[in-house]
């Protein structure tokens, strides 16, 4: 696969991306433990990220975030493995590394989900819920007055 092909023109939705509930999907305590590290919590959803969010809407992204989860993640053992999630351009990337979904070793480190063992269905829907939670977190702290909202942005 070549860099371009990961933004290759989608075919329109055929239906909306179904994303768990992220009340009951997502550890509450997952949150507290991500802001703790230094490294997890400086990403943000950059100028670029968070325009093409508002451009293709949000189920376009998560539906994107599904592809890139069943062809980078879910494989038992992914190519390319703890290099596949690029660090911007897609707002799906940079909340993979803030929530450390981006390669099977985080994912096993934060969310206890085994290395090399395929992911199944449901352990792709709770990565999919915590990206998109995470999404969802970053746009209201975006719009957030005061020093809050006003922090680093997607990159390394």
């Amino acid at each position: 696969m070549q860099q371009e092909d990961l933004f290759a023109q989608a075919p329109p939705l055929s239906k909306p991306v179904s994303v768990p509930s992220v009340q009951t999907a997502v550890p509450a305590d997952l949150w507290n433990r991500l802001a703790r590290s230094a490294f997890r919590s400086r990403f943000h959803l950059g100028a670029q990220e968070r325009a093409y969010l508002e451009e293709k809407g949000e189920d376009a992204v998560l539906l994107h975030g599904q592809d890139f989860i069943a062809k980078r993640l879910a494989p038992a053992h992914p190519a390319r493995d703890g290099r596949q999630t690029p660090w911007k351009g897609h707002p799906v990337f940079v909340a993979q590394h803030a929530t450390g979904t981006c390669c099977r070793g985080c994912l096993h480190k934060w969310h206890g989900l085994p290395e090399g063992v395929a992911l199944d269905a449901g352990q792709q829907a709770y990565v999919l819920a915590v990206i998109a939670a995470w999404i969802e977190r970053d746009r209201r702290r975006a719009l957030a007055p005061g020093p809050r909202g006003a922090g680093k942005t997607s990159g390394r």
